[in-house]
């Protein structure tokens, strides 16, 4: 069984046009990934104009990832079926117009919706954006190839998010980090039509409307609970329970879908080992990539004061080394084998996260922070790469959207598991550890809510640095701020172990697992040959 490609006579014969095709799928990527982290720069003008506390900022990034990855598999689905560019083009429109709605929002509440709306839209536009890219390129190296860009594209759009944010802030109100995305949809939805061939399924069975409410609830549930747990705490009733309830979803979930003769989506896949552990490797390397994003930012804005521009920049080889390890390592993995390409880019991942561990408040940037980043950003690349290609080779082309999705979702649940867990580790540590220095300073220095903010966060450093105090007092401030830095950095140590030994654990089970021969020539049919 093959997808239909409806396609311009001699499009798909044509290199350049199949790679113009790729460039336009890549700009629509780069919308998705860029808008879910360039937002996190305006969080505090958000706040400021709108007169917010933390609670509804929190919510401002929390609608759109709910939304996005609840609806990830579906949309996946729909695509496979209703023909993928037309799927992706409803998307784009969608990111474009909720955009203009968030750019003119008045009210947080307004904003928050907005957000939500355009995590629907997103989540219409990234699983078909891969499933295009295999169903395109049917060469094995090209399609190698063209993943290792996808790849590239995903990590270069995460690594300048600050960058170009922290840029619009300079210039432009906090509305400037919605509008810019309205352009960029326009013309990515332009260039689609034009471009980029219509593919889908050539059959398909009855649509699933059980299956794909029963992966929505169960996975946004399950997003919600880790999002919310650092607020409610691990073991409360809100988030045992919320987890306890997306896991009978998610079980009864994989019940119907076995079951049912036309599932959203083959659940039989998850033997073929080529698939599983592929995903696994994305999940705990994503896992380990936000959780350490989360942590640098706080190092870069809390411990080193650096504005969100100059921690742009100061992040800058972090994307570089996610664009040059992507296509290097998806095509070396065509000579030697994925399992070990995917091993070694664990290893390095997790290296990077044993560097950024050590950091110290006095450490040189060149010399301290400089080579956990390029090590980290590297092993993701080295792993994301040939992951996928493995992830979507083991895939007939009818099951592209499908198979994109389920890509999309482990990585964002992976994802958004490290912040939660990376960060609740940093954030428990140093609330109990900082709390007693910060209740010795004086009353006449710093009120009540000064202090309860400066227990949350080392961020607060800023705003500590600013206030204008008798120079008697200059050294007891230095103290404060350098136990409040120095603090962190603890916390973040132990936080850099756990994702450490997450990475390491992965590396065993894929290096024990996963076969270890090259796919070679035709890695479709291997790959279902190795499915037991």
């Amino acid at each position: 069984m093959t997808s239909t490609l409806e396609a311009p006579t001699g499009l798909l014969a044509s290199r350049s046009r199949r790679f113009a095709a790729l460039a336009v799928i890549c700009l629509a990527e780069l919308l998705v990934v860029l808008d879910n982290t360039i937002v996190n720069v305006a969080l505090p003008s958000i706040g400021v104009d709108l007169q917010t506390g933390v609670s509804g900022l929190q919510w401002v990034v929390d609608a759109y990832t709910l939304t996005f990855a609840g609806l990830l598999l579906a949309c996946g689905n729909l695509g496979d079926r209703y023909g993928r560019r037309r799927v992706m083009v409803v998307g784009l429109a969608g990111v474009g117009v909720m955009s203009v709605v968030g750019a003119n929002a008045e009210t947080l509440g307004h904003v928050i919706a907005a957000r939500a709306a355009m995590g629907v839209f997103a989540a219409a536009v990234f699983p078909a954006t891969l499933a295009l890219i295999i169903n395109i390129f049917t060469d094995v190296r090209e399609r190698a190839l063209a993943i290792a860009a996808w790849t590239a594209m995903a990590g270069f759009a995460i690594a300048i998010g600050p960058m170009s944010g922290g840029w619009l802030l300079e210039h432009f109100s906090w509305h400037s980090v919605f509008w810019i995305n309205v352009p960029v949809a326009a013309v990515a939805v332009v260039a689609t039509l034009a471009l980029v061939p219509e593919s889908k399924a050539s059959t398909v069975g009855r649509l699933d409307p059980l299956g794909i409410g029963l992966s929505i609830a169960g996975i946004t549930l399950l997003v919600w609970s880790i999002i919310e747990a650092p607020k409610y705490g691990w073991t409360s009733a809100a988030t045992l329970g919320g987890i306890a309830a997306a896991a009978g979803l998610l079980v009864a979930f994989v019940a119907w879908e076995l079951r049912t003769p036309t599932p959203i989506l083959d659940m039989t896949l998850f033997r073929n080992r080529r698939f599983s552990l592929p995903a696994l490797a994305i999940a705990i390397a994503y896992f380990s990539m936000f959780g350490f994003l989360f942590l640098i930012t706080q190092y870069f804005q809390g411990v080193r004061e650096y504005t969100p521009f100059e921690f742009g920049v100061a992040s800058l080889p972090f994307a570089a080394s996610v664009a040059i390890g992507a296509p290097i390592a998806t095509l070396l993995a065509q000579r030697i084998g994925t399992t070990a390409v995917i091993v070694f880019g664990l290893l390095l991942t997790g290296l990077g996260l044993y560097l950024g561990g050590q950091v110290t408040v006095d450490s040189d940037y060149l010399t301290g922070v400089l080579p956990s980043m390029v090590s980290m950003a590297l092993g993701l690349a080295i792993v994301q790469g040939p992951a996928t290609e493995s992830i979507m080779s083991s895939l007939p082309l009818d099951e592209a959207g499908a198979g994109s999705a389920v890509n999309d979702t482990t990585r964002e649940i992976g994802g958004t598991l490290g912040v939660a867990v990376l960060g609740s580790i940093v954030a428990s540590y140093y609330a109990s550890t900082i709390a007693p220095v910060i209740s010795r300073v004086p009353d006449s220095f710093m009120n009540e809510d000064e202090k309860g903010f400066a227990r949350a966060t080392v961020l607060s450093v800023l705003e500590i640095r600013k206030r204008e105090i008798p120079a008697l007092l200059e050294p007891q401030r230095e103290q404060l701020i350098t136990a409040m830095k120095t603090t962190v950095l603890h916390g973040s140590h132990t936080a850099s172990l756990v994702a450490t030994g997450a990475v390491l654990v992965c590396a065993l089970i894929v290096a024990v697992f996963l076969p270890w021969a090259p796919a070679g020539g035709d890695s479709v049919m291997l790959a279902w040959r190795d499915r037991d």
